[in-house]
């Protein structure tokens, strides 16, 4: 019995949260459209990066470009992580990133794994 009316006071809290629900969906309005770029600003399609994907090896690497300029690979070993070598100069020598990120890396260990 006392599991009946638990179930019975469940039932009228979700039916009271969902009429709420309900009527404050009434009052919602639609998304409005985005404003447009400002006059004068265009895309330049030459600053899209180009990305070409080729296999070296076992390894899958894409290389990215920016107006025919290499800038950056990204190198995916089979079955491992992938690594960045990223021009941060522009002088062609490139250096070894795990991943984006700002440099400061805390110290992590694995704790356990699956």
């Amino acid at each position: 019995m006392r599991h009946f009316l638990k179930s019975i006071l469940f039932a009228a809290a979700l039916a009271a949260a969902l009429s709420a629900s309900a009527q404050d969906q009434s009052k919602a309005q639609p998304i409005p459209e985005p404003p447009p770029p400002p006059p004068g600003f265009e895309l330049d399609p030459a600053m899209e990066p180009q990305v070409t994907i080729r296999k070296q090896g076992e390894d899958t690497v894409e290389e990215y470009r920016i107006a025919g300029k290499l800038y950056m690979l990204k190198v995916t070993p089979p079955g491992g992580r992938p690594y960045y070598l990223i021009d941060e100069r522009g002088d062609g020598k490139f250096t070894r990133q795990e991943s984006h990120d700002s440099g400061i890396r805390p110290p992590m260990w694995v704790i356990h794994s699956w």
